[in-house]
């Protein structure tokens, strides 16, 4: 072993603060204070790991110890700059507080910092892991911590700063460490990368950069660890570092995920299958498809010009994969996403993960028809809740297809009504009948309170309300001056009678249709409600409205002509009563209420043999 040999990470650890990639905001304020002689007591470094906490720390104590300071520049010479280089324990006190984290420890720091500092200004405690100590440990520092001898200075680093009790947090100055950006660490690795003639691409260091979560020190030491890849001939490219860290190339992922989009089972196993060869571990797979889907997500919902710094692709990844998009929506890939983190989730507690990778890819594989069924699950959730459907292109799927039964279902009529023929008339001889009809059948009686009744409840305003009356209420009573509804559920009897909200609805409802206020009362069926119905219409005195005269037929036209028309009009009702009878002997066209809701709705009630709920 070369015992010359030194990491990468600590052979380019930075000596003074201008050296420090990124924390410009740490920067100013501890130059500031060294400047204007303003040191504290007690300082609390936290941020994600390898952002230069430990690093800023020890720069700090050098230029408080140093021979030829304080300075913002510590000579790196002097005995008390050497000395905290190689992390010599004199003045300058290094704590894991991993590993010492009890009471005792913390009272050996308390005995120790009534002793003077030995060659230096300051004795300077850095305790790394700070969160790790125990809260018995805090308490014991707590009073120390406070108010130390005047030549004692705390640095606390942590990366879980919430783990630290707020008395301790309290009494140091915070100072918070950002991730450092992309291009920040990119810019380092190309000095180290030349320093060290490791030959490298731009690509490959902008990658590395990217998946260090914004770390410095995992940067270089992913750096470190492919040089010994280095080769004058061939520079080391994006495809070594996958190969290196087992992660899955780009080509291979966009191969998995066009086959996905195309909701292509076959291929995707195969695809698969030749991925899973080459070693790769299904959680391994899984993970690095979501990042892949992650990317995928943000190029089709953000702004080209924030891609930069965001997603991990270089110029030609980024065109590629924008091909992929054209043919998939938003709403698919956060399904993906969905999916796909589930499936991890599962590889997680399962004994067998290849089985799950399968599965997972085969479901994956099918996203046509799960965007679309989720489509329709979410569509009925919003009927049931009593919600607004929403269009089908608000959830960015064209309308799924209707099938041919449900067209024609679409277009038969109830088979209870009887169709009417208008006969036209020349206007020569044409009588006109102005005496009303009489002996209204009871059939006629019905149907004119239902169109009564639907017209009232197509004024009420809320959907929940509307849906709650067509499945539980039948009108008894419709008229201008009362208003008669019999509710056979007890509970929506007392909620429409006690709420006033439910109320009110009924009231804005009986002005529409009357334009009056009638007396509105909610009761529960009876056997008498048919008999109070049909007399709740029109008397035969009364005059008929003028749409019925439209209706009967003039009889001062041939005898031959009626006769004709007479025929057609009962075959018309044969073939409508033989095509309704073909559709299916359950269709919305043979149950009462179906008139009493829309098209859609009536179509989604015998899809799944349901009935609609609040």
């Amino acid at each position: 072993m070369n015992k010359s040999y030194v990491p990468l990470y600590r052979k380019y650890r930075p000596q003074k603060l201008e050296e420090i990639v990124g924390q410009s905001h740490v920067k100013k304020a501890l130059t500031n204070a060294i400047e204007s002689d303003r040191i504290s007591h007690a300082y609390l470094f936290t941020g994600p790991r390898g952002t230069g906490k430990t690093s800023t720390a020890r720069i700090f104590a050098k230029s408080l110890n140093c021979e030829k300071g304080p300075t913002i520049s510590p000579c790196n010479e002097c005995e008390n700059c050497t000395n905290i280089t190689k992390s010599i324990p004199i003045d300058v006190i290094e704590i894991d507080a991993a590993s010492n984290r009890s009471v005792s420890d913390a009272e050996e720091i308390i005995q120790n910092v009534a002793m003077a500092p030995v060659h230096s200004r300051y004795k300077i405690y850095i305790i790394d892991e700070v969160h790790m100590l125990t809260p018995t440990a805090f308490n014991a520092l707590l009073k120390t911590l406070e108010e130390p001898p005047a030549n004692v200075i705390f640095i606390l680093a942590t990366t879980e700063v919430h783990k630290v009790l707020d008395t301790i947090k309290s009494r140091c100055q915070r100072f918070d460490f950002k991730r450092i950006t992309t291009d920040d660490i990119s810019k380092h690795l190309r000095f180290i990368s030349d320093s060290e003639k490791i030959n490298i691409t731009d690509d490959a260091l902008n990658y590395i950069a990217s998946n260090s979560a914004g770390g410095m020190r995992d940067s270089i030491a992913l750096l470190d660890q492919l040089s010994v890849l280095n080769s004058s001939k061939e520079a080391i490219d994006v495809d070594d570092i996958n190969r290196l860290l087992g992660r899955l190339s780009f080509d291979d992922l966009t191969k998995l995920f066009e086959c996905v989009i195309k909701s292509d089972s076959n291929s995707s196993l195969e695809v698969l299958n030749n991925i899973y060869n080459q070693g790769n571990e299904p959680s391994q797979i899984l993970s690095n498809f979501l990042e892949y889907l992650r990317n995928a997500l943000i190029m089709k919902s953000a702004d080209s010009k924030l891609f930069t710094g965001v997603i991990q692709l270089n110029e030609e990844q980024i065109k590629k994969l924008s091909g992929c998009l054209n043919d998939i929506e938003t709403h698919q890939i956060v399904s993906l996403i969905d999916k796909c983190a589930s499936y991890i989730r599962e590889l997680k507690l399962t004994t067998n993960p290849k089985l799950w990778l399968d599965v997972a890819i085969l479901d994956m594989a099918n996203l046509t028809e799960n965007t679309k069924l989720e489509d329709i699950q979410t569509r009925l959730q919003q009927l049931e809740s009593g919600q607004a459907v929403k269009p089908a292109h608000v959830y960015n799927t064209p309308p799924m297809p209707v099938n041919k039964m449900a067209e024609k279902k679409e277009e038969v009529k109830p088979a209870k009504q009887e169709p009417i023929m208008q006969i036209t008339i020349p206007p020569k001889e044409k009588t006109e009948i102005t005496q009303p009809v009489k002996n209204v059948s009871s059939k006629s009686d019905n149907a004119e309170l239902k169109n009564l009744w639907i017209k009232f409840l197509d004024n009420i305003q809320t959907f929940a309300s509307r849906a709650i009356l067509k499945q539980y209420a039948k009108p008894v009573k419709l008229t201008p001056e009362e208003v008669i509804i019999a509710i056979k559920s007890d509970s929506w009897l007392n909620r429409f009678r006690d709420e006033a909200d439910r109320m009110s609805l009924l009231e804005s409802a009986s002005a529409a249709v009357f334009g009056s206020k009638p007396k509105i009362v909610l009761r529960k069926p009876n056997a008498d409600d048919d008999k109070l119905s049909a007399e709740s219409l029109p008397s035969e005195s009364e005059p008929e409205p003028a749409t019925k005269k439209k209706l009967i037929p003039e009889i001062n036209e041939p005898e031959e002509v009626v006769k004709d028309a007479i025929e057609q009009s009962k075959e018309a009702t044969s073939d409508i009563n033989t095509s309704t009878e073909k559709v299916s002997p359950n269709h919305s066209a043979q149950r009462e209420d179906a008139g009493f809701h829309s098209d859609n709705v009536n179509m989604v009630i015998d899809l799944f043999d349901g009935k609609i709920i609040e």
